[in-house]
Order: C-alpha cells, then sequence, then structure tokens
C-alpha cells in the first residue's frame, strides 16, 4: 500500500466510533402503490429492487427524523452531546428554508458548543459531508464530530406520477467521528460535480427562480422530477470511475475492499456498477429493498445496518459512494 494509508505524515484521522438510524413507522409498499398508480410490484422490483418505503406522517419532519437517529448514534459512540465539536447535517428536504435544520438538532440533543450548519448536495451529501470532516479532525480543528444525513423525500414526491413516486422514501442516518491516531479512520475522500445536468434531476419550486408569489407555468415544480435514462446512466459511469479513482489513489486492490456501500438509488443501478468494477455480490451492501431511495440518509442508514448485521468489522477497509442531483457525485475510503 502507498504513503497514503501506511506511512501518512499526519497519522490523526477522523475516525467511525458509533453510527445509528431512524425510519418512520409508517410504511407504504408497492401493492399500495398499484391503489394510487398504474403500477405493480412486479414492474417496481424488476427496475428498482425496491418492496417497500417508509414514509412520514403529518407530524414527522426532517429535524426529528436527524434527532432520533443521532441520539442513536452518539449513545453507540459513549459521546455526550455537551462535548459535541461539529454537527453537518445533509439534506434537500430542510425543516423550513431557514435558520439550517441543524439547528433544531442542535438545540433538541444539548450539542451546546456545537459547530453547525446544513449540507446541500443531493444523494452526495452524506459523502461530501465526510469530505470536509476528515479535514476538520485531521487539521486539529476540532476533536469530534457528528454527521447525519436526514430525508423526508415523500413530502416533495408527485404521487400521480408513477416513474418516480415508487422510488422514494423517508429515514435518517448518523456516524460519529473523532480524532485519534490508531491507524483507522477516512483514509481519503473525493467530490465531484457536473451543474450542466442539473435537469436531470431536480425540484425546481420554490426557491429565488420560482418564489412562491410567482404562478408556476408548470404546478408540479414543487415536486421531484427525474429523467431516468440519463440518471441511470451518468450514475454507473459515475460510480464506476469513482471507486476506481478511490482504488488508485489509495493503492487498493478489490480484494482490499471489505465492503462497497453505495447509495441506494436503484438496485439496478448499483448491481450494474459491481458487475463492471468485477465486485462480488458480497463485497456489495443492498438494502433499498426495504428503504427506496432516501437520498442523502441512505449511505449512513445502510452503514449503520451493515455494521449492525456485522458484515464489517473492525479493520475492514470500506468504500462509501453516491451518486445525485446537481449533478454530484463522490466517494470515502474508511478503515474501520
Amino acid at each position: 500500500m502507498n504513503k497514503l494509508i501506511n506511512e501518512d505524515p499526519n497519522p490523526y484521522r477522523a475516525v467511525i466510533s458509533g453510527c445509528g438510524s431512524f425510519v418512520p413507522e409508517k410504511i407504504l409498499t408497492n401493492d399500495d402503490l398499484t391503489k394510487i398508480v398504474d403500477t405493480s410490484d412486479k414492474w417496481i422490483t424488476s427496475r428498482t429492487g425496491i418492496k417497500v418505503r417508509h414514509i412520514t406522517n403529518d407530524s414527522e419532519t426532517t429535524a426529528l427524523l436527524a434527532i432520533k437517529a443521532a441520539k442513536k448514534a452518539l449513545a453507540d459512540a459513549k459521546l455526550n452531546p455537551a462535548d459535541l465539536d461539529l454537527l453537518i447535517l445533509a439534506t434537500v428536504t430542510p425543516e423550513m428554508p431557514f435558520p439550517a435544520t441543524s439547528c433544531f438538532v442542535q438545540s433538541a440533543i444539548g450539542a451546546k458548543k456545537a459547530c453547525v450548519f446544513d449540507l446541500h448536495a443531493a444523494c452526495s451529501g452524506f459523502i461530501y459531508s465526510l469530505g470536509i470532516v476528515q479535514q476538520f479532525l485531521e487539521s486539529g480543528r476540532y476533536n469530534n464530530a457528528l454527521i447525519i444525513g436526514a430525508e423526508t423525500l415523500t413530502k416533495i414526491t408527485n404521487w400521480q406520477d408513477r416513474a418516480s413516486c415508487i422510488l422514494f422514501g423517508d429515514g435518517a442516518g448518523a456516524v460519529v467521528f473523532e480524532r485519534k491516531n490508531n491507524g483507522s479512520g477516512i483514509l481519503y475522500s473525493t467530490m465531484s460535480a457536473d451543474g450542466d445536468n442539473w435537469a436531470a434531476l431536480n425540484c425546481q419550486a420554490y426557491g429565488s427562480r420560482y418564489p412562491p408569489d410567482k404562478k408556476l407555468d408548470d404546478p408540479n415544480k414543487i415536486y421531484m422530477e427525474i429523467k431516468g435514462r440519463q440518471v441511470y446512466q451518468q450514475a454507473i459511469r459515475r460510480i464506476v470511475e469513482t471507486v476506481n479513482q478511490c482504488l488508485h489513489v489509495c493503492d487498493l486492490t478489490l480484494d482490499d475492499i471489505s465492503m462497497l456501500i453505495s447509495h441506494q438509488m436503484n438496485g439496478r443501478i448499483i448491481e450494474s456498477a459491481a458487475k463492471r468494477l468485477k465486485l462480488p455480490d458480497e463485497k456489495v451492501f443492498i438494502n433499498i429493498a426495504d428503504y427506496g431511495n432516501t437520498s442523502a440518509a441512505s449511505v449512513p442508514i445502510a452503514f449503520d445496518e451493515c455494521v449492525k448485521q456485522g458484515k464489517v468489522k473492525k479493520g475492514d477497509i470500506i468504500i462509501l459512494v453516491a451518486f445525485g442531483a446537481g449533478l454530484t457525485w463522490g466517494a470515502n475510503v474508511i478503515r474501520l
């Protein structure tokens, strides 16, 4: 292995010390969707890999989901919220335009001294957040951090659009990092974007381009819009490129990787990317069948479930990867 992993001049890294997740109790099955739009369980499963998704009720908000996941992660890490230095919340479905949803989380968990902010990179938000945390903790600016991915996508889903309403679910996942020198931690992070293709996946209202007092030329602009074929092709390409970049920079082979945990956007996309990478099934974690696409929440939810199921262990090297609206994509290489 190269110097990046074994001879790092700064051996202090952002090391995972705890994780947790939370999803709403209410479940929407594929059969339930057949009563809303013209679809079928077979059609949805074959094209997406999704069987059920968890959805919020009217009283469950993004902050509420984030708070529950955060408390679980902090308890797992045995870290007192009052000692937390940094809190980043990745989301595209915030509590409100402002203040930041992370401020509500900070107040609720009692992280009084923490610097907090939201990060808006859609499905890649959690990956981007880890890249930022890596810098803060390696430099010694902060000693610990709580990263949350939380989404209530079903609140901006067009339930009349059979192509998109089958995809999305709600949930939150959180991971605690601490600055340590024990050989573990984030080894490498990469982040990229292509704003030229923003229209492939978007939600256009309400913002400064389409404010609430401006009549929309298309009332569906308040909902998510996805151009499936374009996203499918771009996602596979970018995931494969990014994972290969991680392997090259870190001087790793597929044999060194214990698990690839991808953003759960579509089962077929993940499987196609894994096939091109020549990764065996046992090294690719997929849980989209039980949750659907939860955007920024999907990677931390999947990571938490992967850990709880004992599929990864201390010392393993894993790659987290995501692709989403923006277009944005990125990955993190982590030794547990």
